[in-house]
């Protein structure tokens, strides 16, 4: 290997992420990979085809904890590739890439137009490769003493966090939970205070769900005022633990003993659960125009079907789909092989609670990495 090893002592996704924001953490490491011919299927054997050279990544933090797991499995079988992935945040990693300054980005966004433009020149004719390899439920996490159990509509959830719904005993959400007996008390809804790929996905959830209560844009920042402000997912978790009558959103695997609520999809009300939350990104579809080995997604989050839970983060591994040279290309492909693989998927599931692609969405991935080759 390269240079001195750093290894992540994180244990859970919230210490990860503050500690990649806070730009004290890089995650360093060797590499693994199998036979070009079974990379994506197998996993990280003892029989694969050794590897050199180095594989650089940079991009989302909110895969570092998954990184992590990746790693893993990646180290065992590759100890000559010298792998490393800094987790500056998906804006930063896709303008690292597209500079050419690493192999490939991590984004809890895909690529917008103008950064297509610059793909193409970054990647050439071959064209560039959006994968949707980590998925991750949000729930809507609250603090309500005596409330167990909590339904909400998709316009009542919209209508809490802009404002219009202050008071616990709404006839909205009243409406939404039959039978329950609500308390007098007001409503603390929670944000985050940073710019944040999880406020991107909630906020284009409210707005194609509840279109006609939440009229702002998909943003990252939060672009409403009032409320109170988390910075980070730990941020908000805290606040919402701290206040009984707190209502906020946050990876479901890090909502702990608080509540949480069902969202209505169609005519039932459907708890976060990995394999809801990667079904509804199975089955939304691709966006248009794009390139053959492009499966970026537009997520269906106003979805009827009570099997998928449409409030979901979705996080992207972009590349080229020609490199270089091979053993660029031989790295790539391995690594994202491994990524995609079963074990790659349960290895991130159990380190960050993400779910684990479909045999449908892997089948579809497949096809793309190995399609990953080198410039003739």
């Amino acid at each position: 290997m390269k240079g001195p090893e750093l290894k992540l002592s994180t244990t859970t996704r919230t210490a990860a992420v503050s500690a990649a924001l806070a730009g004290t953490l890089a995650l360093t490491a060797c590499g693994a990979a199998n036979e070009r011919s079974g990379t994506s299927s197998e996993g990280s054997g003892s029989s694969a085809e050794q590897l050199t050279g180095d594989l650089v990544g940079a991009g989302s933090s909110a895969q570092q904890a998954a990184m992590q797991a990746w790693q893993a499995g990646f180290n065992t079988a590759q100890p000559q590739v010298n792998f490393s992935y800094d987790p500056v945040g998906s804006g930063g990693g896709r303008e690292q890439f597209l500079a050419g300054a690493t192999d490939f980005a991590g984004s809890d966004a895909a690529l917008d137009d103008e950064e297509l433009t610059e793909a193409a020149d970054r990647c050439g004719a071959s064209g560039v490769f959006e994968l949707p390899n980590y998925v991750s439920a949000i729930a809507v996490i609250y603090n309500l003493e005596g409330v167990d159990e909590l339904n909400l509509a998709p316009a009542t959830l919209a209508g809490i966090f802009t404002g219009a719904i202050t008071n616990w005993d709404d006839p909205a959400i009243a409406a939404d939970n039959q039978g329950a007996t609500l308390p007098d008390q007001a409503i603390t809804p929670v944000h985050r205070a940073d710019d944040s790929g999880t406020t991107t996905n909630f906020t284009d959830y409210l707005s194609q769900a509840a279109p006609e209560v939440w009229t702002s844009e998909p943003d990252g920042e939060w672009p409403l005022p009032g409320g109170e402000a988390g910075n980070q997912t730990s941020g908000v978790v805290a606040a919402v633990t701290a206040g009984n009558g707190a209502i906020g959103y946050a990876d479901e695997s890090q909502a702990g003993d608080l509540g949480v609520a069902r969202i209505r999809v169609g005519t039932e009300f459907v708890a976060p659960t990995p394999e809801a939350a990667a079904t509804v990104v199975a089955n939304s579809p691709t966006i248009a125009g794009r390139g053959e080995h492009d499966l970026a997604v537009e997520v269906n989050r106003a979805t009827t079907s009570a099997d998928e839970y449409p409030i979901v983060l979705v996080s992207y591994h972009i590349g080229c789909v020609e490199y270089d040279d091979q053993a660029k290309a031989d790295a790539v492909e391995a690594f994202i092989g491994h990524v995609i693989s079963e074990e790659g998927q349960q290895a991130a599931a159990d380190a960050a609670g993400s779910s684990p692609i479909t045999d449908d969405a892997r089948s579809k991935a497949e096809t793309v990495v190995e399609a990953i080759t080198a410039a003739a």
